[in-house]
């Protein structure tokens, strides 16, 4: 568990690397800056009431009561887990691996309004929009005692949790800040966007398999559902991509490799391989049409966030809803749609993609609201058009950006 925690870590400064590609050379360092300093933020939130309000004892299903495990408090060396106690985890263990998807998430939506938010307002979005989304959200779908959990709701590693959430939210923030001055639309280092793929791909490895907490049948299924799922996602991509474009696109290969682990990330330990490679050919397209279906609307979601995270990890939920096969994990209760299940899990599943969907369209939109009138959400015109790496933090990635 430990080891899988450090794998999802490692996801956060994969991100840096695949955003800062897609952003052109005088925003490397604002985008990639929004990811590290989740790290570094995140964590003290986390230790301070974070793991509380997702882990600790429940206020009416919602969330944890912020003070039980404040600062860690009551938690010894000895302790364990109690969501599983049965499995022997230590609970610093669970804190630590539960903080790195806590340190991920909101960074993903950094992606949607690249290049035009000040750093300011950036602070204070990542932290209200952890406590009042993710916070909430992880606690009622994976606290035992969860509302969500209860009802009977299923995300084995964070369709909802993460992917769902953080993608409706960067549609929201896109809406909400409106669009570029200055749209520099080709990445500037297509090599860096394959780093950042790669260690994605690789840490993916420990976001999903790492969710079943101990090592057994359904971890190896997890892990080899994750690798097929991405792989059949990118080459679906390439190849809708390839018979539109007219060529072979390397960044539609790695775009559809994301698009394929988001997907399967809420189905991974719940599903078959046979079922998980049909579930990267469906992510392929369909992920692909909505990235069009955007730029047609001319929705300035600077680097797809909404059609890869947001499209996914809602189809990753449904589908859950629809091939669950308690013959690939005796956990699950009733079996999807498709495999003898009936309505009543598939519409459980629905329904809880819809609440977490508006949930995190509403607040996203009204708290970026409440914080400009804080301070100013949007740069100036003449930031946008310096770039923000001299604009607003007085660096740049290559001297010859000045």
């Amino acid at each position: 568990m430990i080891l899988c925690a450090s794998l999802v870590m490692l996801m956060t400064p994969g991100l840096a690397f695949f955003y800062g590609g897609l952003c052109g050379r005088k925003n490397v360092l604002g985008i990639m800056i929004q990811s590290f300093v989740s790290m570094g933020w995140t964590t003290v939130l986390w230790f301070t009431f974070g793991y509380s309000m997702c882990f600790g004892p429940t206020v009416h299903g919602i969330i944890g009561n912020p003070f039980t495990h404040a600062f860690l408090k009551g938690i010894t060396l000895h302790s364990l887990y109690q969501g599983n106690a049965a499995l022997g985890i230590p609970t610093f263990v669970h804190v630590a691996y539960q903080m790195m998807f806590a340190i991920i998430t909101p960074a993903l939506i950094t992606g949607a309004f690249a290049n035009r938010v000040t750093f300011k307002a950036y602070m204070w979005f990542l932290t209200a929009w952890l406590i009042f989304v993710y916070f909430p959200f992880c606690h009622m779908v994976w606290h035992p005692d969860g509302i969500l959990a209860q009802w009977g709701v299923l995300d084995y590693a964070g369709g909802i949790v993460v992917h769902n959430t953080a993608g409706i939210a960067a549609l929201a923030s896109v809406l909400y800040v409106g669009k570029r001055k200055v749209v520099d639309s080709i990445p500037h280092s297509i090599p860096l966007v394959a780093l950042g793929t790669g260690l994605l791909w690789f840490g993916w490895y420990g976001f999903n398999a790492g969710s079943e907490f101990q090592v057994d049948s359904v971890t190896t299924s997890a892990f080899i559902n994750t690798d097929v799922a991405a792989s059949f996602a990118a080459v679906t991509w390439l190849v809708v991509e390839w018979m539109n474009a007219k060529q072979p696109k390397f960044l539609g290969l790695l775009t559809g490799a994301v698009a394929g682990l988001a997907t399967i990330t809420p189905a991974a330990g719940y599903v078959s391989p046979a079922t998980a490679a049909l579930i990267g050919i469906l992510a392929g397209v369909i992920c692909y049409y909505a990235v069009a279906l955007k730029n047609r609307l001319g929705w300035d979601d600077a680097l797809d966030v909404w059609g890869v995270h947001g499209v996914g990890g809602f189809i990753g939920i449904i589908f859950l809803g629809m091939f669950a096969d308690k013959s690939w994990n005796p956990a699950i209760v009733t079996n999807g749609l498709f495999t003898g299940g009936g309505t009543g899990f598939f519409y459980k599943q629905l329904a809880a993609v819809a609440i977490s969907s508006a949930w995190a369209f509403v607040f996203t939109y009204g708290m970026l609201w409440i914080i400009d009138r804080i301070t100013r959400v949007k740069v100036e015109d003449g930031v946008e058009e310096t770039g923000l790496d001299m604009g607003l933090h007085g660096e740049v990635a290559y001297t010859d950006a000045l």
